[in-house]
């Protein structure tokens, strides 16, 4: 299993929010993390790196070889879970802090399954024979898409489309979605947050994958939304299953 990572702080920003954490657990599982932040001045900074340490601390800790999907679903929700109060807790004893809160999705790669979960609109994609996305954007464009109250395409230029309706670090209590899979060999994973996914087409990132070499993808995805303006902070993680 090879991973390959990358982050950029994209065209307009003037600081990385973003954060990500990847390691191997043993010669045929992985953990990989990506969370973007959000708060005022560094209080997203704070939000997203201290999210990926939390959880891959609890999950690293908590692991053991003979763990199922099941059990690695459930580990990987309880570390989301603990995470989400510590970083809640963190920002009501620091009023710098107050309203800090960060996305995070996280995949558990073993050895015949992919267990994911996610908070927000950091998404989670699978690339077999056509790339199929694996997440729903907790935001407030996806609800009104879900409505029928505007498109896709409206969805893109509308003035909310960067509020998020669920976060990491908000609400004491969190509310995760998750999904259990098999793991395929010869497919790929990348796990990104909305940098990636707002500032390039599905078929631009399926392009991405067919024309390049697999420890390139992560540099050249965030080529591509640099090209289409950059205008947030860029995270790509992708994993060779």
């Amino acid at each position: 299993m090879n991973i390959y990572s990358l982050t950029d702080v994209g065209r307009v920003r003037d600081s990385n929010q973003d954060a990500f954490w990847t390691g191997n657990l043993s010669e045929d599982t992985a953990l990989c993390i990506v969370c973007d932040g959000m708060g005022g001045a560094n209080a997203g900074n704070i939000a997203s790196q201290t999210a990926v340490q939390l959880i891959a601390d609890y999950f690293t800790r908590s692991y053991r070889k003979e763990m199922t999907a099941k059990t690695s679903l459930e580990f990987l929700c309880h570390a989301i879970s603990s995470a989400n109060i510590q970083l809640y807790d963190l920002a009501l004893k620091t009023p710098d802090l107050t309203g800090m809160g960060t996305t995070v999705v996280a995949a558990v790669i073993g050895p015949d399954y992919v267990a994911i979960a996610h908070v927000g609109d950091s998404r989670c994609y699978l690339l077999g024979e056509n790339l199929q996305l694996l997440t729903r954007d907790h935001s407030v464009v996806q609800n009104l898409i879900e409505s029928g109250k505007i498109t896709p395409e409206q969805a893109k230029v509308h003035p909310r489309k960067n509020v998020i309706t669920r976060a990491l670090g908000t609400e004491e209590n969190i509310l995760i979605d998750t999904d259990v899979f098999p793991r395929i060999a010869g497919q790929r994973l990348l796990l990104c947050t909305d940098g990636l996914s707002g500032f390039s087409e599905p078929e631009e990132i399926e392009a991405v994958f067919s024309e390049t070499e697999p420890s390139q993808i992560p540099e050249r995805l965030i080529a591509l939304a640099n090209q289409h303006g950059g205008g947030d902070n860029i995270t790509a993680v992708t994993v060779e299953l």
